[in-house]
């Protein structure tokens, strides 16, 4: 690709996200809803004005990264432990009823054990950059469900890293390693742990220093180069980066300076959040869902099923919600959106051979109408 297509496309998906999101919240949704629209509409499936690069995919996983450490930034700590307990119950539920029910349909579809197995852990899948989203533009990050959802998909990351240690490992070997399971999971809960505790201890002083320089943006540039440090750090030993990004935000949060940071990395987030979900509507190819083409109206049928699954297994989330008020309904639904999340194990899954095109296609539809469906469903509880 040239330096010239590149930096057109980049033009095209910011104007397509800003005007599809005005659209939207004209039409009284969120602006997030119209961002994925417009990826679908630019994408290679409809117009083909933008294709998928490499440094677009980059653009845009450094805007899920800025997401997430916004989201931690928003976040109160202390809320997030209270909620710690009632979180882990709704994320277990939330993965335990998609696995066994996308494996039951798996089976029933015919599909041999391995491939049943990988159809439920790719159900199990949430994604906490959609839900935080909606929940940043209806300005209800603060609610008791809101802070319930943020820590149980933070926990369902974490134990669906576990999951597709698991499924990867039956892929490769035909069995898995117990012992490679525990050692994700140890990691993961040590960095968050270590991460929070070492940052609450130094991130204050180096914060004081920083605001003594005189060059401009000094604080942004130090609490996005933390951000992307943490991420990074995140990464190399065997987690996802949103993790360290989101443990970030939460350190900033307690520093005296969080205020100017939040202020000062909106236009940063304005810039490449976008990308980001314009990226992941550019995934859909409608074509897929055409009765007529591929896999005809058989793979029309798996894909409603897929989808169906996928909405109800997840709103079973919201019946492990047992603290007083605390309502069930929004941490159900944002526990739906598979997003990012989904289309990465469906992605693993198709390049290791264990699904083929077809059903590739199918669990695409899937992520893609689990996620749209979303906003306006969130939006829709809330103004009630």
């Amino acid at each position: 690709m040239h330096f010239a297509d590149l930096l057109f496309g980049l033009a095209i998906v910011w104007v397509a996200a800003k005007l599809a999101g005005e659209g939207m919240e004209r039409l009284g949704q969120t602006a997030v809803l119209g961002e994925l629209l417009a990826g679908v509409l630019i994408g290679p499936g409809v117009l083909g004005l933008v294709e998928e690069s490499e440094i677009l995919v980059a653009l845009a996983e450094i805007g899920v990264i800025i997401l997430l450490f916004e989201i931690g930034l928003e976040s109160e700590l202390e809320d997030l432990l209270r909620a710690g307990v009632q979180s882990s119950v709704v994320a277990l539920v939330g993965i335990a009823c998609p696995l066994l029910l996308g494996y039951g349909l798996g089976r029933w579809w015919g599909l041999d054990p391995i491939t049943a197995i990988f159809i439920g852990a790719t159900l199990t899948a949430t994604s906490v950059g959609i839900t935080a989203r909606v929940l940043a533009d209806l300005g209800r990050l603060q609610d008791p469900a809101a802070r319930v959802v943020l820590g149980a998909a933070v926990i369902d990351d974490i134990l669906g890293l576990v999951i597709l240690a698991v499924v990867t490992g039956l892929v490769q070997t035909g069995v898995f390693s117990v012992g490679t399971v525990l050692l994700i999971l140890f990691k993961a809960l040590v960095f968050l742990g270590a991460a929070i505790v070492l940052g609450l201890r130094f991130a204050p002083s180096l914060l004081k220093v920083v605001s003594q320089m005189r060059v401009r943006g000094s604080l942004i540039v130090a609490a996005v180069v933390f951000c992307v440090s943490m991420a990074a750090l995140s990464e190399v030993i065997g987690l996802a980066t949103i993790i360290g990004a989101f443990a970030a935000g939460l350190v900033l949060e307690k520093t005296d300076r969080r205020a100017h940071i939040e202020e000062a990395i909106k236009p940063v987030a304005d810039l490449f959040v976008p990308v980001f979900f314009v990226i992941v509507g550019m995934k859909v190819d409608p074509a897929t869902l055409n009765p007529f083409g591929g896999a005809g109206w058989s793979g029309l049928l798996l894909t409603g099923l897929l989808v169906v699954v996928a909405v109800v297994s997840k709103l079973a989330a919201g019946l492990g919600v047992y603290r007083k008020g605390i309502r069930r309904w929004p941490v159900a639904v944002g526990m739906v959106p598979r997003g990012e999340v989904g289309l990465i194990f469906a992605g693993i899954g198709l390049a290791s051979r264990v699904i083929d095109a077809d059903l590739y296609a199918a669990l695409v539809a899937m992520v893609m109408i689990s996620t749209f469906m979303v906003p306006p469903w969130l939006k829709a509880l809330y103004a009630k």
